[in-house]
Parts: structure tokens; sequence; C-alpha cells
């Protein structure tokens, strides 16, 4: 039998629903996976075990089938990257400006994961800001390579069967590139679809709030708690069009044939797939996203920069000072580029459902000095569409290479329809 901890989210609560073992058994397992792992994974800034296993007794005091309905997170432990305030847990930022920094307050979506029957069980590593200076994080695969960042902590968390479910941001490919990298279902919400209330802001033209998970279905379940999304949605058959973007050259062979190779398969399975070409448009949309990405954090962060400068990493005082030169026009410019590509894209999504890219230039890269390149995710973060990381292939070193499923901009559940129908067909 498959042991807890190692259950999908889905999995685990229709096991606990069905008594085969209660939420103090699950976080046992997770926190014994813990102790056995994470000296060299090290996904977790800080643990609030007792907590945690005060709720989950609490839990199992009350009757899992009648709450569980009502709870959609019920028994579930959760990680919480360490940029969202928890009222319980310090919140560090993953920077030396915030050693022991203590909110008196929950994060809008850590309130709803508690009131929903989730149970936070700790901070899990970050970059600084969810920007680029990495954490001590490794990758569950091979502790030699990068976990991806800015949430490396919550996927090699999720990746290792720590948790069944971590919360991730993305900004640039916080969220995608990560679940490539550990091999994990990666879910980035359609821009502003999600409360961002007491997560700390980086770029917030760009920020967006997502998680981990072990299959599609768990997206369901967070959505519940957190929006009042159904759960269940049912598995549907898309219209898939294989998207070349224009950074395409810049995806590795591993990382191009798990793309080609998910759309054969697709279409064997009955899907149609079609190749779609990017116009013009979307060739600067990186770049774009970029300009964005410092300008808002030149004023996001403006306290830190004039306050704290002294204890900010260079990689973070770097991307302020370029946000400070940038011109007004030019920031209004990007802007503007965005709103034509997602025009641009409004008319490509009339013929298909979702688009297939990749999601990382390939593996993991080795090596704990870089986070890896975002550059298959900043074009969707920018436009704001929805993405789903689909693992399930394997590069030349052994390491997960995932594929990327984007959909319409406020399309969140038809993309998780399909990609229900897509995750068990790519292999």
């Amino acid at each position: 039998m498959t042991p807890a901890n190692e259950r999908s989210a889905t999995q685990a609560r229709v096991a606990m629903e069905r008594g085969e073992f209660s939420a103090s058994d699950l976080l046992a397992a997770c926190l014994d996976r813990i102790d056995a792992r994470d000296g060299w994974v090290k996904a977790w800034r800080y643990l609030n075990d007792e907590g945690a296993v005060a709720t989950a007794k609490a839990l199992d005091q009350r009757s899992a089938e009648s709450l569980i309905l009502n709870e959609p997170l019920y028994g579930l432990p959760l990680g919480i990257k360490d940029i969202i305030d928890t009222a319980d847990m310090s919140t560090t930022y993953g920077s030396a400006a915030y050693p022991s920094n203590q909110t008196t307050h929950d994060a809008a979506c850590v309130s709803l994961v508690r009131a929903a029957g989730g149970i936070p069980l700790g901070k899990t590593v970050t970059t600084e800001f969810a920007y680029f200076e990495p954490g001590n994080t490794t990758n569950p695969h091979n502790p030699d390579h990068t976990p991806g960042g800015s949430s490396s902590g919550s996927a090699a968390a999720v990746a290792d069967f720590m948790v069944p479910l971590a919360f991730g941001t993305q900004t640039g490919g916080s969220v995608i590139r990560p679940a490539s990298y550990c091999g994990v279902v990666g879910y980035k919400a359609t821009y502003g679809a999600l409360p961002m209330y007491g997560v700390k802001a980086l770029a917030h033209d760009l920020d967006t709030l997502g998680w981990f998970c072990r299959e599609v279905a768990d997206i369901d379940l967070m959505r519940a708690a957190l929006i009042g999304a159904p759960i269940g949605v049912e598995a549907r058959q898309p219209r898939i069009g294989l998207c070349r973007t224009h950074e395409w050259e810049q995806a590795d062979p591993d990382s191009q044939a798990a793309v080609l190779n998910a759309a054969r398969s697709l279409e064997t399975a009955g899907a149609k797939v079609c190749d779609v070409h990017l116009p013009t448009v979307f060739a600067d949309l990186v770049s774009r996203q970029k300009i964005v990405m410092a300008q808002n954090a030149a004023r996001d962060l403006s306290f830190e920069y004039n306050q704290l400068r002294d204890r900010l990493s260079s990689h973070v005082v770097d991307l302020i000072e370029q946000g400070l030169s940038v011109e007004f026009k030019n920031y209004q410019a990007a802007l503007a580029a965005a709103t034509n590509g997602r025009f641009a894209l409004g008319e490509i999504f009339q013929g298909v459902d979702v688009l297939l890219c990749p999601s990382a230039p390939g593996e993991a890269p080795e090596g704990l000095e870089s986070t890896g390149d975002p550059i298959h995710n900043r074009m969707w973060t920018l436009l704001g569409n929805p993405c789903i990381n689909l693992p399930g292939h394997l590069g030349a070193h052994g390491l997960p290479v995932g594929v990327q499923a984007v959909g319409a901009m406020g399309s969140d559940e038809n993309l998780i329809s399909f990609c229900k129908w897509m995750e068990r067909k790519i292999v």
C-alpha cells in the first residue's frame, strides 16, 4: 500500500474520508519523511510541528466523513513559501533584512487554508524576496542540482513526499520552472484571480499565487479553499496548439523532445493537435517582462532599498537600481505591449484550448549558485495566463523535464479540465 505521505492530496483526502488513516497519521508520515530527508534536501526554513500536531489532533476529534465536503483541505499538511505571512510563524522573505520578522496576522491565502481544514506545517525556503539570490534547497532527485526558484523549498518538499501541497508564487517563472525541475505538477493562476493580501510584493503587475501538488485534481482542492471553485472538474479532451514560441531555440533537446513527444502522445490518444505560430507582437515580450519587473521592484521594495540596503544581496540591489533607471514611457510601452499580446492571444484561443510549450530550458542545471533561467515563463507571466506544468518526462541525465500547458486568461477551470485529460497521456 502506498504510504500516506506519498499519496496525492486528492488520494489522501479520500483515504481520510474512508477512515484508512487519520489526519494525525498523515502528518506523522510527513514529519517522519522530513526528519529522514530534509538534512540534505533543505526544503524547510521553519517547521511548526507542535502546532501542526495539535491541529491534526483537533481534526481527528471531529468526523472527517461529515466535514470533508465543507473543508476541502481537511487534514492536509501544507508548505507555506516564506514570503507569505503567517501569524504563528516568522516570515523572513528569504532575506537577511528580516531575520526574525513576525507578523500578527495570516496572509489571506493562509487564513483560507486553515478555514478549509488544511494544516500549515512550516515555511519553505525561498530565494530573497522571490528573486534570484538562491536559498540552500537542493533538488530531491540529485542534490548537486538546483530545484529551481524562487519557490524552491515548496517544489522540493512536494517532490520529496514531505507534504502533498505547498504554496509558491510566480513573478517570472517561480512556479512552473521549479515544478519542471522537481517533477511535480505546478499551477500558476490567472493574474489577479487569487487573494494576494499578506504576500510580500516583488512586482505588483506580475506577482501571482500558485502551488505544487502531485496530480492535476489536487489543484481543485486549493481553488475550492481559496475562491470557492468546484471540486471534481471533469476531464475533457482539448484542442491543442503546439507552440514553438520565439524562445523555442533556447530550449535544449530534452525540453524540445518532451514537448514534441507529449504532442504526439496526445494526438495518438485522440486530441486534435495543430501548430501555432505566434505573431511578431510576442517576439519581445520577454524583454518587456524584465522592464516591468524591474520598474515594479524599485517601488515595491523601496523601503528595503532606502532603509535596509546594506542587508540586501547584490542581486536585489541591482534589480532595484535597474528599475530606478527605467523611464516611465518605457514602462508604459511594456504594459501596452502586454495588452496587445493579450488581444492577439485571445484570437489564437478561438482555435485551440491549450497551448503546449516548454516549462524550462531543460533538466535542472548542476550547481546551487543559480536557480535556472525563466525564459520560457516570463512571457506568460507578463500576459497573465494560467499555466500548469505537467511532469512525466526525463532528460538525458535522468532528471525531470516538464511540459507547460497554457490556457486563455481567466480560463483556469477549463485549463484544469483539459490537463486532467492530458496528464495520463503524455508519457
